[in-house]
């Protein structure tokens, strides 16, 4: 056989090369995710995401589907699992090929419930979901029937990883979650998070350190601490405080506290705070009830008078630093007389934001049995929503108040946002460190990349506030 030179197509090196990647990319498996719920969450789904593409997979965006989709579950209230349910459904009709596999803690409360659903292939539990062995065997031979691994959460020794992606694949390179600890150990009557979740353990110093300066190094500007109860964070001699001391050494601008317990709002971790240059001033506070006689019914571990004690401590302590509560509306046998001491009670708060949740009785608590017996008698759907929207009217004037304080001050913000407008302008928006959100437009000084400003610190002069209580301002360049 003669071979026809002049006949014969020669690729170029790099034509060649993009031919043979894209037949590699064929064999390569997909993996897309969806997260509902908690910062927890999104931490641990980002950390499993990393491990499967070290083991081969490609990590592909959820809107043009994937070989296998995962959906991390929340199941906090009646409502998130109604909101799990709708999206795993949603997931299954747009993408009928792929492997659809469901984890989280509705999948460690509720494995079968979400088994019976058609089109899920895997229910993974709360440490299980950690097992990237199975996502692998999942995607090499569809199970026939839905596969179901959930192991007790109570015998978990042990914790795993939960981080942001370090080859960050989003618009910007901002805010980065890290996980410290999982679990809890307070038995709260109303709460799910210990059979779900199992008893409070913690990740190590150094194993957290390294990851931090990770995140650092990929371009991430804030490191947002995350777990179920973090202020119970214990690895060996080092309690949070400790930990937070550690991390001041990572390069980054900012590191901001996720939700913490008010029995562990001590001095110590407030002067920390207030003298670092790094942690942000921000507290999220669960307080659950403003009514003493509420609070013990909950099994909550402190009364209004401790609450409020430590409370005002923070706002003496810590120049500008925002409040963030949480409070429970319409919690069973709640009196009229004890959302009033509630109302009342928050009203006299420095808050600057409050979230709002209508209570929920969730299966297999404590407040579950009082309710079946008649102990704890359940609050009219109605009368909740009337005290849920009372609150919420109450929230939004805190925030408000709080706002509005900065109108007329300089205040640095992190950009998460950064374009020209219509008009030739630079405009970026991103949090203050108290977590307040601001837009902020200039003339371009020159030549200027709107976009090489996304992931900056920028100052800014605060001029006013819209509607929706976000702040606007000018930039100092």
């Amino acid at each position: 056989m003669q071979f026809n030179a002049q006949k014969a197509r020669v690729l170029p090196a790099n034509a060649f090369q993009a031919q043979l990647n894209a037949m590699n990319e064929l064999h390569v498996p997909s993996v897309a995710a969806v997260t509902l719920g908690c910062k927890l969450n999104y931490s641990e789904t980002s950390a499993i995401l990393d491990r499967l593409s070290a083991e081969g997979f490609r990590i592909a965006a959820l809107e043009k589907g994937a070989d296998m989709i995962i959906v991390h579950t929340c199941s906090v209230t009646g409502q998130a699992e109604q909101k799990c349910r709708q999206k795993i459904r949603q997931v299954i009709r747009k993408n009928p090929e792929s492997v659809v596999v469901v984890i989280g803690c509705y999948a460690q409360l509720q494995p079968q419930l979400l088994a019976g659903i058609d089109g899920v292939h895997a229910v993974l539990g709360s440490n299980d979901k950690f097992n990237t062995s199975c996502y692998r065997a999942l995607l090499e031979k569809k199970p026939a029937r839905t596969f179901v691994m959930v192991s007790d959460a109570d015998a978990a020794n042990d914790i795993h990883a939960g981080y942001s992606i370090p080859e960050h694949r989003g618009n910007s390179r901002t805010r980065a979650f890290l996980k410290i600890q999982d679990g809890c150990d307070y038995g709260c009557a109303y709460c799910t998070i210990p059979m779900a979740r199992g008893r409070s353990r913690s990740l190590q110093p150094a194993e957290l350190l390294a990851r931090a300066h990770a995140l650092a190094a990929s371009g991430y500007r804030e490191i947002v601490l995350t777990g179920v109860n973090i202020g119970d964070y214990r690895s060996g001699t080092t309690e949070f405080v400790g930990l937070l001391q550690i991390l001041e050494e990572v390069a980054v601008d900012r590191i901001r506290i996720s939700s913490v317990e008010p029995d562990m709002l001590d001095d110590r971790l407030l002067e920390v705070v207030a003298r670092s240059a790094r942690i942000a001033p921000h507290f999220h506070v669960p307080l659950q009830s403003g009514s003493d006689s509420i609070l013990k019914a909950m099994r909550r571990r402190y009364t209004t008078g401790t609450y409020r004690e430590r409370i005002m401590r923070i706002v003496e302590t810590i120049r500008d630093c925002a409040l963030g509560i949480d409070v429970i509306a319409g919690y069973p046998g709640e009196s009229p007389a004890d959302f009033r001491d509630m109302y009342d009670f928050i009203e006299r708060l420095p808050a600057a934001y409050l979230h709002v949740f209508a209570c929920s009785v969730r299966p297999g608590t404590v407040l579950a049995c009082q309710t079946a017996s008649g102990e704890r008698k359940v609050i009219e759907s109605r009368e909740i929503q009337r005290r849920s929207r009372l609150l919420i009217e109450l929230g939004e004037r805190k925030k408000a108040a709080f706002t509005s304080r900065f109108i007329g001050r300089e205040c640095s913000i992190l950009a998460e946002e950064s374009s020209m407008d219509n008009r030739g302008r630079i405009c970026c928006s991103g949090y203050t460190p108290n977590y307040l959100h601001v837009t902020a437009t200039a003339e371009p000084p020159g030549r200027v990349d709107a976009g090489s400003l996304r992931g900056m610190v920028l100052p800014v002069m605060i001029e006013g506030m819209d509607d929706d209580l976000n702040l606007q301002g000018r930039l100092l360049f």
